[in-house]
């Protein structure tokens, strides 16, 4: 076994740095190579970690002798690269969301599956220690109700505003609370959504609703809300209210608040899920641990609903998830 698992990066943003900072303070682990069509923005990011920066992710993959990838693009941006390593036999860590639609997505799945590809996908929420919390306290308990929300403000990317840019802010930002709903109730059968006719600010063009509604039927019979808009200037909330007989919870990133009648019951958060998850994925690829709790596969599931959420509130319409795959 190789004493440091060397990495390459294809895409060199925000999301790529905090990755790679990230790695980098891990003995076992080495950003041996950046990629990214931005020449000068790889090269930074390669230069503060010693590595080879190249303009295109297939030539990165043709010259380094990596022992994984992970793809930080865009979310428009998906389907080449990964497509790219997979070719290319090395695991894979994909930033979510995994696409701005779910045929790249489900064309990704399917050959990931079929290369038996090790893969890992940016649900960091997953490695709360309060999401770990309010699944213990679930146990011998059913979810009945969910209220999830996604208060925040535009981001400061020109994509973000376009729906060919980013999917819209369901698909992009929220998912990380319908992910954290999957988690702790289990899959989603049927939507039903609206948006506002009032665009996301940001970009003259947009096309990106500045709120959305979602109501969620659970399969296992439990029902829920979904709330996201952009119209804020500051995040304002994200999380998520689960609901059981004699339970209430409330999480965010950092925290959790746990009503059983008296006075809420209040866990911090360690703020250490972004480091945890790469860890768990590097843990893997050196074969000393298996704790990727979000592969290609699992997040394709979240992936689904956040688009038959878009479909919906477009539609206007009832959509079964499995029916979201047409969107």
């Amino acid at each position: 076994m190789k004493e440091t698992c060397d990495i390459g990066i294809i895409g060199a943003g925000g999301v790529a740095a905090r990755h790679a900072d990230v790695l980098s303070g891990f003995g076992d682990a080495r950003i041996a190579a950046v990629a990214d069509p931005d020449g000068e923005r790889a090269a930074a990011l390669a230069g503060r970690h010693g590595a080879r920066a190249y303009r295109d992710h297939v030539a990165m993959l043709e010259s380094e002798a990596l022992d994984a990838v992970y793809v930080c693009v865009p979310p428009f941006a998906h389907g080449p690269p990964e497509h790219a390593v997979i070719e290319a036999g090395l695991p894979m860590f994909v930033e979510k969301p995994i696409a701005i639609d779910l045929a790249v997505a489900e064309e990704i799945a399917r050959r990931v599956a079929a290369a038996g590809t090790l893969t890992a996908v940016g649900h960091q929420w997953r490695y709360l220690r309060v999401a770990e919390r309010a699944r213990e306290l679930m146990a011998g308990r059913e979810v009945r109700m969910l209220l999830g929300h996604w208060l925040d403000k535009v981001p400061p990317v020109a994509w973000w505003s376009r729906l060919d840019g980013s999917g819209g802010q369901v698909v992009e930002q929220a998912a990380h609370v319908i992910d954290l709903a999957r988690l702790l109730a289990g899959e989603v059968a049927e939507v039903h959504a609206l948006e506002s006719r009032t665009r996301a600010g940001g970009a003259p063009d947009s096309d990106v609703a500045a709120a959305t509604i979602a109501n969620l039927e659970f399969q296992n019979g439990a029902v829920g809300n979904l709330a996201a808009t952009c119209l804020l200037a500051w995040k304002h909330r994200a999380g998520l209210e689960v609901y059981a007989e004699g339970l209430a919870m409330e999480l965010s990133e950092s925290w959790l608040r746990v009503h059983t009648g008296a006075a809420p019951d209040v866990v911090e958060d360690e703020g250490l899920a972004k480091t945890r998850i790469d860890r768990a994925f590097v843990d893997a690829v050196r074969g000393l641990d298996d704790d990727v709790r979000t592969d290609y596969a699992d997040a394709l599931r979240t992936h689904r609903v956040a688009c038959a959420i878009a479909r919906s509130a477009v539609t206007g319409r009832r959509v079964a998830v499995e029916e979201g795959a047409l969107w």
